[in-house]
């Protein structure tokens, strides 16, 4: 077992039901995002980014596809000797019998083998939904450096915002000293982003110990955290400073996607210091018409834009036809648009087409509309 042994736990097994039609069949992290990644690559390329070898991806909901993308662990380089993404789903077993994953902290309780087997001396728990980079490295360097039994990861919001999110109050140390869900007058700004380090024997104990309890709703947040409190366990705030969005709505997905075209975007996806490592889709590079234009747009490989793109991205092997117009939308993989046809403000799911002449969306909607049915003029 090398030295600070960290295995990652990617919790990905929810319904992302605010998503409506783009989760009915697929489950959240398999949604795609940016022209050609998936939800799931960022954490998994966190990972890999970080040197965290081990990486084991617990699903449930609509997993069929998410179970065989993230199987094929050489796309984020973690197939080498002593590293691999092992999906996680609810199992059988001999004691219990069959039993869905009841809530965060049983997720991990129902694979404490996997950690076992493994030789964790931390484990990185991590969610699957989340748009953003972290060194996690940086962040087990932090909870060493402090001492602490466990390190979550928090971010500055709004204060105006802060009711939304659990809250972390924390000492002039940034030690945390009191956990508040929801807090209708929040005391402070730090919100914890579902990103926990916990050395793992000590953890292992507390999940044994919130299993047998029948009042547990069996969630980190909820249960097992107010319990290392209540203990006065040694909890650390780590602050992240970068880019981080939940994309689990139609208008924040949007927004995240919108947020690529920003030049000085910070989740800046060309850095070459910290690549994003997706599936390499087999298809032709994008072609742009004699006709045809694209204005502050990504357009992935595959695409052919025969008609106008402004402020949009455009998903693997989409076509725009002659005279259509695409204004502040996102196209999601194998979307045709007919000629003539306008779509504004829109999300559009894969593989839809929508009719020539049809018109979709308007400029001035306080919404995105999401489009997941093919539309007829």
């Amino acid at each position: 077992m090398k030295q600070n042994n960290m295995v990652a736990m990617i919790l990905a097994g929810g319904r992302g039901s605010r998503l409506f039609d783009l989760t009915k069949k697929v489950a959240k992290p398999a949604v795609h995002f940016g022209g050609k990644y998936r939800i799931i690559d960022f954490p998994l390329s966190n990972c890999a980014n970080s040197d965290v070898d081990v990486v084991g991806v617990l699903t449930q909901y609509e997993s069929v596809l998410l179970n065989s993308y993230v199987a094929r662990d050489h796309h984020w380089g973690l197939d080498a000797k002593d590293s691999g993404v092992f999906v996680l789903p609810p199992r059988e077993k001999d004691d219990t019998g069959f039993g869905l994953y009841r809530g965060t902290a049983d997720a991990i309780t129902q694979n404490l083998d996997f950690l076992d087997q493994m030789e964790a001396e931390y484990v990185l728990i991590l969610s699957g939904d989340h748009i953003y980079k972290m060194n996690y490295a940086e962040m087990l360097q932090h909870h060493l450096k402090n001492n602490a039994d466990a390190t979550i990861a928090v971010l500055e919001v709004p204060l105006k915002e802060a009711s939304r999110f659990g809250i972390m109050n924390t000492d002039k140390n940034d030690m945390i000293i009191e956990f508040e869900e929801k807090p209708e007058k929040p005391k402070s700004n730090l919100a914890s982003m579902g990103i926990y380090i916990f050395e793992y024997k000590q953890l292992k104990k507390y999940l044994i110990a919130d299993e047998k309890n029948p009042n547990s709703t069996h969630d980190f947040g909820k249960d097992i955290i107010p319990n290392y409190l209540k203990d006065n366990k040694r909890l650390a705030a780590f602050r992240f400073k970068g880019y981080w969005k939940d994309v689990g709505t139609i208008d924040s997905l949007w927004e995240a996607n919108m947020d690529l075209l920003n030049a000085n975007n910070e989740l800046d996806l060309s850095d070459p210091d910290s690549k994003i490592y997706t599936e390499d889709v087999n298809a032709i590079p994008q072609f742009i018409g004699e006709n045809g234009s694209a204005n502050n747009a990504y357009i992935t490989q595959g695409c052919c834009i025969y008609g106008s793109v402004k402020n949009s991205v455009i998903f693997t092997n989409s076509t725009i036809g002659e005279d259509a117009k695409i204004l502040d939308s996102v196209i999601m993989t194998n979307v045709k648009v007919g000629s003539g046809a306008k779509v504004t403000r829109c999300i559009v799911a894969d593989g839809v087409e929508i009719a020539p002449g049809a018109v979709v969306g308007q400029k001035d909607s306080e919404n995105i509309l999401l489009v997941a049915k093919n539309v007829v003029k």
